[in-house]
C-alpha cells in the first residue's frame, strides 16, 4: 500500500530529526569532553553551532546554505577539539547534507523520486574513478597515509557534491534562493576584503586572529605581501587566508554575479547588484592576483559576447581608465611583470612548470597518485591546475576533465540556443554559472586550487557551480515547472 503524500512528509520530518539528533547527541558529548581541555569561549561558540546545525538539519535547504556558506566564509575553519585530526566545518556541512540527502531518498516511494544521473553523470564518475585507479596507483610507492586519505576523500565528496545540486536544485524557486544566497555571501566576503585592507595593519591582524580558535592562522603571517616582503605591496585574504585563492573565490562570484547587472529581473535589488560586482572586482584587484584577474576579464568578455552586447564598450572604456590612471600603475607593472618573467614569482612558477613537464613525461598515463612523487629527483606540485592533475592522474585524468567540462559547456550552448537565452529568469543565471567556471578554468593555467587537496573548498564550490548550470539547463528541457523538491 502506498503512503499518502502527507504521510510520506511525516516520515521524512521524523527522520531528518532523529538524523539532527543523533548528530546533536555525539557533537554534545564532544563538547562535553572538551570542557575540560579548552577554553569557555570555545565550548559557547561550540553551543551554538550545535544548535545550528540543528537548525541546518531539518531542511536540505539549509544545509545547502550551510555548505556554501562554510565554503565561502570560513572555508579553513575546524572544529577546535583534536579527534586525532580536526574535522573543518566543510567536512561537518557536507556530511550534514549528504545525510539529509540519503535519508529523504530512503524514504520516498519509487515513483516519486527519480534520481537525475544526468548527461554528465557518466563523465564526473569516469573521472572519480580515474581519481581512485592514480591514488591507488600511488599507494604502491608512498604507501597508506591516513592524513592523505582524508584530505583525497574530502575532495571526493566534494566532486559528488553535483549530484546532490541536481537532485535538490529541482525548481526555479530553488536556483533562485541558492543564487541569491551565493551572491549575499561572495557579497560579505568580498567587503571583508575590502574592510582587512585599509584598516590599520595592527588592527587586521588583531581581528583575523580572532579565528585561532577555529584553527586559522594568527599574528603577523595573517598578512600577505607580493613576493612575502613585507616593506611590500600588501595584498587581500578576507577569511580565505591565501590571496590567490580569494582571487579565484571572486572570479566565482563576480562571473556569477555580472549578469545580474543587465538582467531585466535581477535576483536582489539592483543596487545591491551594483554594490556587490563592485566590492567583488575590488576585492579580486586588491588580492593582485594575476591569473585571477585574467579569469575574470575572460568571464567579462563572454558575458559581454553571448548577450550583454552593451557591455563591451564599458569594457573597452574600463580598460583603458585602468591602464591609465596614476593609482593602478603598481597593479599594472606587476601584471606586466608576469608577461616578461621579470618578478620572482613568475620565475618561480617557471620553474615550477619545468619539473613539473619533467614529472609528466616519466608517468604521462595515469600520473603518480596523490601521495607524492615515486622519484627523490622529482616533486608533486605546480601552479597549474591542468598541469598538478596531470602529475597525480596523468594525461589520461586531464583528458577525462577538459572532456567532462566540453561536454557540460556544449550542453549549455545547445540549450542556450534553443531558446534559454530569451528566459529572463534563468538565462542571466547560467550565463553567470558559465562565465564564472569558464574564468575559473582560465585561472587554472597559473593557479592550482580548483583541484588540490589543500583547498576542498574551491573544488566544492566549483562542482556546486557545474550542478548549478546543470540544474538550469533541465529546467529550461522541462519548461517552467520543476521536477519536484526532495
Amino acid at each position: 500500500m502506498q503512503l499518502k503524500f502527507s504521510e510520506r512528509i511525516a516520515a521524512n520530518n521524523v527522520l531528518a530529526i532523529l538524523v539532527a539528533l543523533g548528530l546533536g547527541i555525539v557533537l554534545a558529548l564532544i563538547l562535553a569532553a572538551a570542557v575540560s581541555f579548552t577554553s569557555p569561549a570555545i565550548v559557547v561558540a561550540g553551543i551554538f553551532a550545535l544548535a545550528a546545525g540543528i537548525v541546518v538539519m531539518t531542511n536540505i535547504e539549509y544545509g545547502l546554505y550551510a555548505v556554501i556558506g562554510v565554503a565561502i566564509l570560513l572555508p579553513f575553519a575546524s572544529i577546535p577539539v583534536n579527534l586525532g585530526f580536526n574535522p573543518t566545518f566543510l567536512d561537518l556541512a557536507l556530511l550534514a547534507l549528504f545525510a539529509m540527502w540519503f535519508a529523504r531518498v530512503t524514504t520516498r516511494q519509487e515513483e516519486d523520486f527519480h534520481f537525475q544521473f544526468t548527461f554528465l553523470g557518466a563523465p564526473i564518475v569516469a573521472f572519480m574513478t580515474l581519481a581512485i585507479f592514480s591514488f591507488v596507483i600511488g599507494m604502491s610507492h608512498a604507501g597508506l597515509q591516513i592524513a592523505i586519505v582524508r584530505r583525497f576523500a574530502e575532495i571526493l565528496l566534494a566532486i559528488a557534491t553535483y549530484f546532490v545540486i541536481v537532485n535538490v536544485v529541482q525548481t526555479r524557486e530553488r536556483l533562485t534562493r541558492v543564487t541569491r544566497f551565493i551572491i549575499i555571501a561572495g557579497t560579505v566576503s568580498a567587503a571583508l576584503g575590502i574592510v582587512f585592507y585599509f584598516l590599520p595593519h595592527d588592527m587586521t591582524i588583531r581581528v583575523l586572529s580572532l579565528l585561532r580558535y577555529v584553527k586559522y592562522p594568527d599574528g603577523p603571517g595573517v598578512l600577505r605581501f607580493i613576493n612575502d616582503d613585507t616593506a611590500g605591496t600588501l595584498r587581500a585574504v578576507s577569511t580565505s587566508v591565501d590571496p590567490n585563492v580569494l582571487g579565484g573565490l571572486m572570479i566565482l562570484m563576480a562571473g556569477l554575479t555580472a549578469p545580474q547587472v543587465f538582467s531585466s529581473k535581477p535576483l536582489l535589488p539592483r543596487w545591491f547588484i551594483f554594490t556587490a560586482v563592485a566590492a567583488m572586482f575590488l576585492c579580486l584587484v586588491l588580492t593582485f592576483s594575476r591569473g585571477a584577474f585574467l579569469g575574470f576579464g575572460v568571464s567579462l568578455v563572454l558575458i559581454a559576447l553571448a548577450k550583454y552586447r552593451r557591455l563591451i564598450p564599458i569594457l573597452l572604456i574600463g580598460a583603458i581608465v585602468f591602464w591609465f590612471i596614476p593609482i593602478t600603475q603598481d597593479y599594472i607593472a606587476h601584471l606586466l611583470d608576469a608577461f616578461a618573467g621579470a618578478d620572482r614569482a613568475t620565475q618561480m612558477r617557471l620553474g615550477e612548470y619545468q619539473d613539473a613537464f619533467e614529472l609528466i613525461s616519466r608517468y604521462p598515463i595515469f600520473g603518480v597518485g596523490f601521495l607524492g612523487s615515486p622519484d627523490l629527483d622529482t616533486y608533486v606540485g605546480v601552479s597549474s591546475v591542468y598541469l598538478l592533475m596531470a602529475e597525480q592522474m596523468g594525461l589520461v585524468g586531464v583528458a577525462a576533465f577538459l572532456i567532462t567540462m566540453g561536454i557540460f559547456f556544449w550542453n549549455a550552448l545547445q540549450a542556450w540556443l534553443d531558446g534559454l537565452r530569451d528566459d529572463v529568469l534563468l538565462s542571466p543565471i547560467l550565463l553567470g554559472v558559465g562565465a564564472a567556471l569558464l574564468g575559473a578554468m582560465t585561472a587554472g593555467v597559473v593557479d592550482h586550487y580548483f583541484f588540490n587537496l589543500d583547498f576542498p573548498h574551491s573544488v566544492t564550490l566549483f562542482w556546486i557551480y557545474v550542478g548549478l548550470g546543470v540544474s538550469a539547463i533541465l529546467l529550461r528541457a522541462e519548461g517552467s515547472q520543476g521536477a519536484g523538491e526532495i
